[in-house]
């Protein structure tokens, strides 16, 4: 080891920089410099040998895929020929019932073509409202619904559907098929029966309690029922729950101690969550997930809560070239780290069209 360096070790042979830490080449002043380091994910030790002499201009190195480089003139990557997709729409908004979960849809091999100009838009989550659809080519995945209001208030069709309101005569809103589940029926007969809960995308969300009165003091119950938990993803490299639902409005009074409505997994709202008999809002769907919006206690009026917006992810090998144009003022990051050996595209707002 050298003296005060922890990181910069050598074995009388070998020098080594650990932790992924950079060999810098300073310029004349030392103000700044080029640097090498090595990829935090590694699955193999492997050694590049150079070539014994310079190439000639325009040539570039080569490796024989065996540690040996030399010096070519290889071709620039090519266009992949298939990507992965995963396309989530915004998820609805609460209002009494639970919004429900933008529509998922995901596929590991979609044909791709370069010099061919492909659409995409991220639906941005409901406010009062359904979500907006989510678009990568020909492929769509449509809004969730918006939770029902007002008494026997059924919830709205959408990629997942919406959770009814209060009150039994409320029925939850349907999915779109391939996309979603069903929204949660309301419960019980009066205004204090428990509203649905928005339906995800891997399940429907659930009804509300049979409750024909206010939770009182004392409640160890809750009225609104949970939302549909959403379906996992690894297509970033970390698998990531998109597309649950949002938790139904319950209607609570001082000192209730029951576990209030939650949104399902994959970014869904919390329905009202203040026990405290203030009247309560529900959470907001979380950003890029397509979660639906979380109930609100029916004492609040009109009162809603807004969906998740959505997301569109495309993968592909890294030995492929990168986007040559993405266009609309789209919004996106490029990770090549995260998931090794791949270059993953995540569009997070905006719309617009991308080539190769």
């Amino acid at each position: 080891m050298f003296a005060g360096a922890a990181n910069l070790t050598t074995d009388g042979a070998n020098t080594t920089i650990g932790s992924a830490n950079t060999f810098r080449f300073a310029n004349l002043t030392s103000t700044r410099y080029v640097g090498f380091k090595a990829n935090a994910i590694i699955a193999a030790n492997v050694t590049w040998t150079l070539p014994v002499s310079d190439g000639t201009s325009g040539q570039s190195l080569i490796t024989d895929g065996a540690g040996n480089l030399s010096w070519g003139s290889g071709a620039a990557p090519s266009p992949p020929s298939t990507v992965e997709y995963l396309v989530v729409a915004g998820g609805g908004s609460g209002n009494y019932g639970g919004g429900g979960a933008g529509g998922y849809r995901t596929d590991a091999s979609f044909s791709v073509a370069a010099s061919t100009g492909y659409t995409v838009t991220v639906g941005a989550g409901g406010s009062n409202s359904n979500g907006s659809d989510s678009v990568f080519s020909s492929i769509t995945s449509t809004g969730g619904g918006r939770g029902g209001f007002a008494s026997g208030g059924s919830g709205v069709a959408g990629g997942s559907g919406g959770g009814s309101s209060y009150d039994s005569a409320g029925t939850g809103g349907t999915a779109t098929a391939g996309q979603g589940n069903a929204g949660g029926n309301g419960g019980g007969s009066g205004p204090f029966g428990g509203t649905g809960g928005g339906g995800g995308a891997g399940a429907a969300g659930v009804a509300g309690a049979v409750s024909g009165v206010r939770l009182a003091t004392g409640s160890t119950g809750s009225g609104g029922g949970n939302g549909g938990i959403g379906l996992q993803s690894s297509i970033t490299g970390v698998a990531t729950y998109y597309a649950g639902g949002g938790g139904g409005g319950s209607n609570v009074n001082t000192g209730s101690t029951g576990v209030l409505p939650t949104g399902g997994s994959g970014g869904g709202g919390n329905g009202s969550t203040d026990p405290s008999g203030a009247a309560a809002s529900g959470t907001a769907g979380t950003a890029n997930t397509g979660g639906g919006g979380g109930g609100s206690d029916p004492d609040l009026g009109s009162a809603n809560t807004n969906g998740g917006s959505g997301v569109v992810i495309i993968a592909y090998p890294s030995t492929s070239a990168d986007l040559s144009s993405i266009g609309g003022g789209l919004t996106y990051t490029l990770d090549t780290t995260t998931r090794a050996g791949y270059k993953v595209y995540r569009f997070t707002a905006g719309t617009g069209t991308i080539s190769w």
